[in-house]
């Protein structure tokens, strides 16, 4: 667009500004329903120091630091102190050579978060203190905990947060202990929790939990909310498909066990046709045994289409992205997107969705409010011309676009009080 009027672009300074830029644009937006600008950003700088996909942040945030003063610029580092079992010793040297990678490329630490396995000793920190130039109190450990939510707590003894209130010079009232005590009462309870909830999660990428880090997190939080302990089972759409039981009996039965014993049955979002039939029985199972579903994304369309087949008896049902030549396309592409046009085609980000039905059960897990924006993250769309078939049938979409015309949620109907339903919401 001409933007630099003809100059070369380049890593310094218009990369490192645009990054600069962007940081003040996102320290900008509300996070709460008062829209008032929040006080403190977060940003993580993720990778190792030295590495080169990094490089173009570490300098825009050394420029940084100097536009923003430094009482308005924090830096913590996070550092790994080994622990090798063959001598027990806790060893230093990573963190020392990495902050002193960091100060070399510009950027000193304020506090030094040191993670390991175990407890690490006072001469340790000591150490550590020494070599890196820091007092001692800014020499923090954060060891392997019994949850996650233990985290705030140990970092709160440490003093982390008395030392940033004083260190941002933060114009707020000091209420950390009032807060922490309602957070330490979730933690002490979410590990007194016995009863547990069984969740299978039937997916393509089941062997790395990252790829479904966000669905993870909030199932976790959902459980803790019902005092329930969550189990949550893993397992591969394609071990559930009938090429699996002629290749591997073992791995199909057991997929099969696993299913039939959850308590519940969540399809997240994927892409392309690999292990999408596998899902699809999944769907099928937990509609005729009337188990509780949620569908994401790609889920909710499977859920259509399983719907389509064995409810409406359009057996070749499916979705143009997987077979652009069937007879009954319950899923189509966007109008907006040509055909099997892949590139840079999403519908992305939040979008208004607003509740047609006011029995709706989703819509009273959000308070009974007439629309929710949420994020969003696809390409193709539930048939409009095909919804009076399927709400004809039992399933009923109860919320859509503010334009009417896309489906983004659905709730089948039915004489049970557990809830199956889809939506195109994905989790953040």
């Amino acid at each position: 667009r001409g933007d630099y009027l003809g100059k070369t672009v380049q890593v310094v300074p218009h990369i490192t500004d645009a990054i600069q830029e962007w940081v003040m644009l996102q320290a900008k937006v509300p996070v709460d329903n008062d829209q008032k600008v929040p006080q403190l950003c977060i940003i993580e700088l993720g990778g190792t120091i030295g590495d080169i996909e990094s490089m173009p942040f570490v300098e825009a945030f050394r420029q940084f630091q100097f536009k923003a003063k430094r009482e308005n610029f924090c830096n913590i580092h996070v550092s790994l102190v080994p622990q090798p079992k063959s001598t027990g010793e806790q060893k230093t040297k990573p963190t020392q050579k990495s902050v002193r990678q960091l100060r070399g490329l510009g950027l000193s630490p304020d506090l030094i978060v040191c993670r390991s396995s175990k407890p690490i000793e006072k001469p340790v920190k000591e150490k550590i203190s020494m070599f890196c130039h820091v007092d001692p109190e800014q020499v923090i450990f954060v060891h392997d905990l019994s949850s996650t939510y233990r985290v705030p707590l140990l970092l709160e003894q440490q003093g982390v947060v008395e030392y940033i209130y004083e260190r941002l010079e933060l114009p707020i009232e000091k209420r950390p202990k009032i807060i922490l005590a309602d957070w330490k009462e979730m933690a002490d309870r979410y590990e007194r929790l016995l009863e547990t909830c069984s969740i299978a999660l039937v997916g393509k990428y089941t062997k790395l939990s990252d790829s479904y880090a966000s669905v993870i997190k909030a199932l976790e939080h959902a459980a803790i909310a019902i005092n329930r302990k969550l189990h949550l089972m893993y397992i591969d759409s394609t071990d559930l498909e009938t090429n699996t039981e002629d290749q591997n009996a073992v791995k199909y039965h057991t997929a099969w066990q696993q299913l039939c014993k959850a308590d519940g049955i969540l399809v997240p979002s994927g892409f392309n046709i690999r292990g999408t039939e596998g899902k699809i029985q999944a769907i099928s199972w937990a509609r005729k045994m009337k188990k509780p579903f949620l569908g994401v994304c790609l889920g909710m369309q499977l859920a259509v289409v399983e719907f389509a087949r064995n409810q409406l008896g359009w057996k070749d049902a499916n979705s143009t992205e997987f077979d652009s030549s069937t007879s009954h396309p319950v899923i189509i592409d966007m109008p907006e997107h040509g055909l099997g046009d892949t590139g840079g085609t999403m519908r992305l980000g939040k979008r208004r969705t607003l509740f047609k039905d006011k029995n709706s059960i989703l819509r009273k897990l959000y308070n009974n409010a007439t629309f929710v924006e949420e994020r969003h993250r696809h390409r193709c769309e539930v048939n409009p011309d095909l919804i009076h078939q399927f709400e004809k049938e039992g399933l009923k979409f109860v919320g859509h676009d503010i334009e009417g015309n896309r489906m983004e949620i659905f709730e089948l109907e039915g004489n049970w009080k557990l809830l199956s339903y889809g939506c195109r919401i994905h989790s953040l």
